[in-house]
């Protein structure tokens, strides 16, 4: 396992920031359990970026403890992962760009734009996420 300042990830590491693979969130409910939510996700260069609609557990729990961790695994090779220990630097709202983050993410992992009414019932949120321990292997 490699322990890296919260500000490099080493190039083996970066490919999973890189690659459009699912991460699980992890936040942690009002009774300390944790919980996991598989989410679609960017690197931009510094912070984790991921989106979801307002309203959701996982909102609930991120307004109430902004520490959240976030693992990746490659499926071809459970031995290479990263673990992003971080905290929710901001949230943006659809004013701040969430809706065409949410289409950007979409695109980048199914190769197609949604359709108009995929997310047009939901208010979007785009969380970024800074790292204050990455680990990786």
């Amino acid at each position: 396992m490699t322990n890296m300042p919260p500000t490099e990830i080493s190039d083996k590491a970066l490919d999973l920031l890189q690659r459009p693979l699912t991460c699980a969130l992890i936040t942690v409910m009002p009774d300390g359990q944790p919980q996991a939510t598989p989410v679609w996700f960017d690197f931009d260069g510094e912070n984790i970026r991921f989106n979801t609609a307002a309203g959701r557990q996982k909102v609930r729990n991120m307004e109430r403890d902004s520490k959240v961790t976030i693992s990746i695994i490659d499926p071809q090779n459970p031995f290479h992962w990263l673990e992003w220990r971080g905290h929710i630097a901001e949230v943006r709202d659809e004013s701040q760009g969430a809706r065409e983050h949410v289409t950007a993410l979409h695109q980048r992992y199914t190769g197609q734009p949604p359709s108009a009414e995929m997310f047009a019932d939901e208010q979007r949120l785009m969380y970024i996420v800074a790292p204050d321990k990455v680990n990786a292997h």
